[in-house]
């Protein structure tokens, strides 16, 4: 259908915009939100239709729609005061008040545009089956069907994924079909599926992660538990079954970009690469993560996950590499956090990744605050958990702070920042004087691929403490040969975010009796 309006028409077959004969380079989000009002015109169109439209139902600011709307004005020659096109219904919603005529003959409007746009992230998608009862008791129905929803309401919490509904996945209950059936029929990248059985006082569930497509299984696990309190027992398992799936997703969906690496990179594909290079943890990946994630900004200015890990991104640059600690660096995280809060406020992650740069400008309260915001938004979470475990530590809140990085821990098998959790925590456990226990979490941080040269300088600090000489000459030889620049002012120029002077004295003073130097000629690689 076409549609023209003064000097515009509007193709919705070949979904483009033109005025005269040329094609104008429109936004994705601005064309649907033009499509919608003018196929709707004359009436009022509420601000929630049009985000069940534009947005996928997906809760976004107001700011994000008034920018939305300033946009299809500015390109339409229009404004708020004359409002010839585009007029504010106040507090409810717009409405398309042009003249419309529509399939008129006219020129076709197939100039290309000047400028391309990315589609809209298509992110992944997830039906949850309902899992089965293996039970012979048939009146255990209830703890299955109560699992998987829980699994599905958890699973929503991470903003990045679409999940099916549970009428819908309800619908295929008793239901025998294959993945790959189910990936066409609803549309969806991956399912899980799973079996529940009880026995007396033990229970046992079985979850899969299964990739539609290809039918092949991504992630399995098992669970035996004793049953004391049935809902207890019903948090801790879909907790953690579900902050062990959404990881799992995250490294197929990275894969897949990685693997086919598409010459013309979009907004979605720069994000996830800029994501598997954060991931990979060296000074060079941060580095390549830090361009990527900002040239996913560019592509999509409605996107917010590229600023909310750009952030974090050059947090770590300052904490482990090259990125000069500065307010200046400070401050424009802390306002790529807050653009991305502006586009989503609902979005659990987005409020972790801004405590760690509140955390990185020694405003811990504030941090452990947001990172509390998040975990009310998403219990399964684990790198919350991990940040507010930081923050509290660094408030000298210690208790607190080690049952937080124990929650991390527990929730994080799979997640790939988990020797970060041991290590900080260890460094919680250090400040604590909880030497023994700080150098088995080190130990267990040292087993984890990527896991960085703080864990070894930890382990140097802890061994000093201990006053175990030979163990420590041996845990400094490591620590040097990791990072040869490696000194006692490079450690204190790192650890900027500490604020207390007892930890900064403590931490320092061990790496002196140690033997570290006090300055390095040698470069950082």
């Amino acid at each position: 259908m076409r549609y023209q309006f003064g000097d515009y028409i509007l193709d919705t077959d070949n979904y483009e915009l033109c005025e005269h004969d040329t094609s104008l380079p429109v936004e994705p989000q601005v064309l649907e939100l033009l499509v919608l009002l003018i196929e709707n015109r004359g009436r009022m169109i509420s601000k929630e239709e049009i985000n069940e439209v534009v947005w996928r139902g997906r809760i976004v600011s107001e700011a994000a729609l008034s920018s939305r709307i300033k946009s299809a004005r500015k390109i339409l020659g229009d404004n708020g005061k004359d409002q010839r096109i585009i007029q504010t219904v106040h507090k409810k919603g717009f409405r398309f008040v042009a003249d419309v005529t529509t399939d008129v003959n006219i020129i076709n409007c197939n100039v290309k545009p000047t400028r391309t746009f990315n589609e809209p992230p298509k992110k992944p998608a997830i039906v949850v089956l309902p899992f089965s009862n293996l039970s012979s008791n048939k009146e255990q129905e209830y703890l299955s069907d109560g699992i998987t929803t829980d699994i599905i309401t958890y699973l929503s919490k991470h903003r990045w994924l679409n999940v099916t509904a549970r009428n819908t996945s309800f619908g295929y209950k008793g239901v025998e079909t294959d993945s790959k059936s189910l990936g066409n029929e609803l549309d969806v990248d991956y399912v899980v599926e799973g079996t529940i059985q009880r026995a007396g006082n033990r229970l046992r569930v079985n979850a899969n992660l299964i990739d539609a497509k290809s039918g092949h299984q991504k992630w399995s696990d098992r669970y035996d538990r004793k049953v004391a309190d049935i809902f207890s027992l019903q948090d801790e398992l879909t907790g953690m079954i579900v902050s062990r799936i959404e990881p799992e997703i995250g490294v197929a969906e990275r894969n897949k970009i990685v693997h086919s690496r598409p010459a013309n990179l979009q907004a979605w594909d720069s994000y996830h690469l800029g994501i598997y290079h954060f991931f990979k943890f060296t000074q060079e990946d941060n580095l390549e993560a830090q361009r990527l994630l900002h040239y996913s900004q560019e592509q999509d200015r409605s996107f917010g996950e590229p600023f909310a890990w750009w952030a974090y991104a050059v947090i770590l640059g300052m904490v482990y590499w090259d990125v000069e600690p500065s307010q200046e660096i400070l401050n424009q995280a802390l306002r790529a956090c807050d653009t991305a809060l502006s586009l989503d406020s609902q979005n659990a992650v987005f409020y972790a990744l801004r405590a760690r740069v509140l955390l990185a400008r020694k405003e811990y309260n504030l941090a452990i605050a947001e990172n509390e915001i998040a975990i009310s938004m998403n219990p399964t979470l684990a790198a919350a958990y991990c940040g507010l475990g930081d923050s509290l530590a660094y408030e000298g809140r210690y208790i607190e702070s080690i049952a937080s990085f124990d929650k991390a821990i527990a929730l994080s098998s799979n997640d790939p920042q988990r020797w970060a959790f041991y290590t900080y925590g260890a460094l919680t456990l250090l400040f604590d004087h909880q030497y023994e226990k700080a150098l088995k979490w080190l130990e267990l941080a040292s087993t984890i691929p990527n896991c960085q040269y703080w864990t070894a300088a930890h382990k140097v600090v802890v061994l000093a403490l201990l006053e175990r000489g030979h163990e420590m000459e041996v845990a400094k030889k490591q620590l040097l040969r990791e990072n040869p620049a490696f000194s006692c002012d490079f450690a204190r120029k790192k650890l900027f975010y500490l604020r207390r002077q007892e930890q900064i004295s403590l931490y320092l003073g061990a790496l002196g009796k140690a033997g570290i130097p006090k300055i390095s000629s040698k470069v950082t690689k």
